[in-house]
């Protein structure tokens, strides 16, 4: 079906936009944008449903670029999350429902206004599957990019959650190769620890991937025309994984000159990209350990690791760095609804204006996800992938939380609804940076 979206005020996903009241915008009946233009000289085709915003914001769908879709965001032990991942990629029925659970999560992911998904890890191929059934129009949902299981090392992060171990270089590319062979679009390498599995306070991120390990891994992907993102969370890490070849780099950590060097021209000859997670790190810092399901030196580290992510953000920025925003939902009180949370935290932790952290999570991350044709702005040609709120993002990005209105290539729901976790909702609000 056709739509035309009469009277809206146009945010565009730019980098230099600004609201374009008074606006028109045609949908064909392909599910792409095929008009701009002011109410008063744009006009639709014969047939199509005119839908009037009265003065509301029309804006690209946002793009969250670091997504598990296997949790719920309430708080878990490593171990229990490990135990349960178990019990339920070992058999069909576990699998049956490990799929729907993707399916939802991704689906709450879209009615929050989140119309393009990079997953970056999650068990048994189901985040694949649940990406080829909605491109199959199955049942709705978000654009999804996926990596299915990811690689790591032995005791490394994400390994007995939803990673493969490699031993060795060559098994690092058999990984690789698993997952090409299951249509992902990405490969995922974890190469240094976390929170949850830092052993000694004052030391999360430790190198666990070998560079040979990741060097090899990096390889079989290019060879395969496969981006690679890494999980990494300290300045070895870092280096490590620019080395190899990395595309993005995952959270971060401080850099320095010759980091900043790396990304821009890396071992691959591959421009690099850093991917600000503030959302997993803040709750570490604000909650008890008891609430967030850790212990205090997991508390420390995350700290550490918090400040880490912040300043790397606040460095590659002023680096003329790519720096893309994602949740990393399913982490503890990292819900699949709350992608404005991390575009406000960009705003008013990071630093970012509230032009450049709408446009950081619109375009800005499309680009960096090599869908910047596709999709990321509100430009004939592109994909209909828009959203609707009643108040300007451009006055306060808390405007993102209400959404009213979300079309995914082409398809509107008029009135998406959220399925919240009240006690998760009134603990973030409760230290939710305000803006100056």
């Amino acid at each position: 079906m056709a739509y035309v979206f009469t009277h809206a005020t146009v945010l565009d996903g730019t980098e230099s936009m600004e609201p374009r009241p008074d606006m028109t915008v045609v949908v064909d009946d392909g599910g792409r944008i095929d008009k701009v233009g002011p109410a008063a000289t744009t006009v639709g085709p014969m047939g199509a449903l005119e839908v009037d915003l009265a003065g509301t914001f029309l804006m690209p769908g946002l793009i969250n670029a670091h997504v598990h879709l296997c949790g719920t965001g309430k708080p878990m032990s490593a171990g229990g999350a490990g135990d349960l991942i178990d019990k339920v990629t070992g058999n069909p029925i576990g699998m049956w429902a490990l799929r729907r659970m993707i399916r939802s999560h991704a689906q709450a992911q879209l009615a929050s206004g989140v119309t393009t998904v990079r997953s970056v890890g999650d068990p048994g191929f189901a985040d694949v599957d649940v990406r080829d059934a909605v491109n199959a129009g199955k049942f709705p949902g978000p654009r999804l990019l996926t990596s299915g299981t990811g690689v790591t090392v032995p005791g490394g992060h994400g390994a007995g959650l939803f990673a493969h171990v490699a031993k060795s270089p060559e098994e690092a590319r058999e990984i690789v190769r698993t997952c090409f062979a299951h249509n992902c679009d990405l490969v995922k390498l974890f190469i240094t620890g976390g929170v949850f599995d830092a052993e000694v306070e004052g030391e999360p991120g430790v190198l666990r991937m070998p560079p040979d390990v990741a060097r090899a891994a990096v390889e079989e992907a290019h060879k395969l025309g496969m981006p690679v993102a890494a999980h990494i969370e300290s300045a070895e890490g870092v280096r490590v994984g620019l080395e190899a070849g990395v595309d993005t780099i995952e959270h971060g950590a401080a850099l320095d000159e010759g980091l900043i060097a790396l990304f821009k021209e890396n071992g691959a000859g591959r421009a690099s990209s850093l991917t600000c997670t503030v959302s997993p790190a803040l709750p570490f810092v604000e909650l008890s350990p008891e609430k967030t399901k850790s212990t205090e030196v997991q508390k420390a580290n995350g700290r550490i690791v918090y400040e880490g992510i912040v300043r790397a953000a606040q460095q590659a920025l002023a680096a003329g760095i790519p720096v893309g925003l994602g949740t990393d939902s399913s982490c503890p009180y990292i819900t699949h609804y709350d992608m404005w949370r991390e575009v406000v935290y960009f705003e008013r932790l990071v630093g970012a204006s509230r032009q450049r952290a709408l446009h950081t999570a619109t375009l800005g991350n499309a680009r960096i996800l090599g869908l910047g044709d596709e999709t990321g702005s509100v430009e004939e040609g592109k994909a209909a992938d828009l959203i609707v709120t009643p108040e300007n993002p451009l006055d306060n990005l808390e405007a993102l939380r209400t959404v009213t209105m979300v079309m995914a290539r082409g398809a509107l729901d008029e009135h998406p609804r959220v399925k919240h976790i009240p006690e998760l909702d009134a603990e973030l609000d409760d230290f939710l940076p305000q803006s100056e």
